[in-house]
């Protein structure tokens, strides 16, 4: 019975984005922010610089312009994504149960060291988000 729970969990885990305009998923949730040199900009992938409110996200699982719900009403924009996130490293380490180990993760990106590190100390390493695809 677990490992038909877990099967499906992983299933459900790999669906792709573009299939659902809505789904939630389990995430573990880490934040990284500006660097403090005074000459430079935190741009994405794309060239677009990077605004509180960002995220990185693995496009296998969130398309990018999706919109990211977080359990405490905070919205993200899924416009980068990274290494990090794309092989779920923070997931893997931290996760206690197989359903931690195998969740997304989601890189959000804050303007200030001070504003990650607070968001961080507040909320749970993993939580259950909302993705709305725009």
């Amino acid at each position: 019975m677990k490992r038909l729970i877990a099967t499906i969990a992983l299933a459900l885990l790999v669906v792709p984005a573009t299939f659902a305009g809505e789904q939630s998923l389990l995430a573990r949730v880490t934040v990284y922010w500006a660097s403090g040199d005074a000459g430079s900009n935190h741009n994405q992938s794309t060239g677009r610089r990077l605004q509180t409110g960002d995220c990185s996200v693995d496009t296998r699982h969130i398309a990018y312009g999706s919109s990211v719900i977080f359990p405490d009403g905070t919205t993200s924009a899924a416009v980068d994504s990274g290494p990090a996130v794309r092989n779920r490293k923070a997931a893997r380490i931290s996760g206690r149960t197989i359903y931690e180990r195998n969740a997304v993760v989601i890189d959000r990106f804050f303007e200030t060291k001070r504003e990650a590190l607070s968001w961080a100390s507040r909320n749970p390493l993993f939580m259950t988000v909302r993705v709305v695809q725009q």
